[in-house]
């Protein structure tokens, strides 16, 4: 089993605490991994999450290899952006689940990448491996995924800081004012548990938007997002507080009275990064799904969206703006 080692710098800190802050990973995680006997101080074997570490403690974590079952039958592929032997850059179809969850009655993400006997991380746990961050359902785009337990850490901090995040494209029902920020807190909707709010009490959300394309009827608008934390349905809302919508978001708004839209109008354009190894700044662009081009060609043209749509222009306008 691949392991990982840390040397303790402070007096006095729990295991789990200590491990917590090392890998950035959810506590219950590394419980887990203490409970299953995967860790050791100073080469003694501890399932107490509790025990308090003295300076200089080495610390030791095992990491199960990942599984391979093959729960349901993988019969589609997805398109691979870039890939070396730390990080996989994919562009995600729209209807592909991430990861599984009890709920979940098909193949996801994960399983495809099991399936094509890819590298992967376990920082996350089983139905986890290789899951940096994620994306909703309908929402397709550039995700990344971790090859190993170094490159995860590593990616883990960045999303933290925020050298790791994306530009993000939507179609919304109606013009934004201004180009402009929402900072506002994000928690669990009271009266519909399906849903996230601005709530008094939720946890810390902060989004920019940027205007990109509008019709010539002022109707619709193609804009850029871009996160500076990553709440569940962020960006859907915080539009949702301006009073605009994604179109097909039924969820937080949008109803059309013409066309019947089969999934949210969002995709992660843009992916950017310092890669895990060599310490470069990359970015990356991932291609419109086809849907979502039909949607822009009822509303703008060829030209127009030609012009609009490269990574360069995206960033800069963020740049400028903000």
């Amino acid at each position: 089993m691949p392991e990982k080692k840390f040397t303790c710098s402070a007096q006095n800190i729990r295991l789990d605490h200590f491990l917590t802050t090392e890998l950035n990973v959810s506590r219950n995680r590394i419980t887990e991994l203490i409970k299953s006997a995967l860790v050791s101080v100073n080469g003694t074997v501890q399932t107490k999450a509790g025990l308090k570490l003295n300076e200089n403690d080495t610390i030791t974590i095992e990491f199960p290899e990942p599984k391979k079952i093959e729960k349901y039958k993988v019969d589609f592929d997805v398109p691979i952006i870039f890939e070396d032997d730390d990080i996989l850059i994919i562009n995600k179809p729209p209807y592909l689940t991430v990861h599984p969850a009890p709920s979940v009655k098909e193949p996801t993400l994960v399983d495809w990448l099991k399936a094509k006997n890819i590298s992967l991380s376990t920082l996350s746990g089983e139905e986890r491996n290789g899951i940096v961050h994620r994306i909703d359902k309908e929402t397709s785009g550039a995700l990344i995924v971790a090859k190993n337990n170094a490159a995860h850490a590593n990616l883990a901090k960045q999303l933290e800081n925020r050298t790791l995040g994306r530009y993000y494209l939507a179609l919304i029902d109606y013009p934004l004012k201004n180009d402009t920020i929402v900072d506002k807190p994000i928690g669990r909707n009271p009266k519909n548990r399906l849903k996230m709010a601005v709530t008094q009490n939720g946890k810390a959300a902060k989004s920019a938007f940027c205007s990109l394309l509008t019709n010539e009827s002022e109707e619709i608008e193609l804009i850029a997002a871009k996160l500076f934390t990553g709440r569940t349905h962020q960006i859907r809302v915080h539009l949702n507080a301006l009073g605009r919508h994604i179109l097909g978001d039924d969820l937080y708004g949008f109803k059309s009275q013409k066309d019947k839209i089969n999934r949210v109008m969002l995709h992660a354009y843009c992916l950017y990064l310092i890669h895990p190894a060599s310490g470069k700044k990359m970015i990356f662009t991932a291609p419109l799904y086809d849907d979502f081009k039909e949607e822009l060609l009822k509303f703008f043209t060829k030209e127009n969206i030609n012009e609009t749509l490269h990574a360069d222009t995206i960033t800069l306008r963020f740049d400028t703006v903000f």
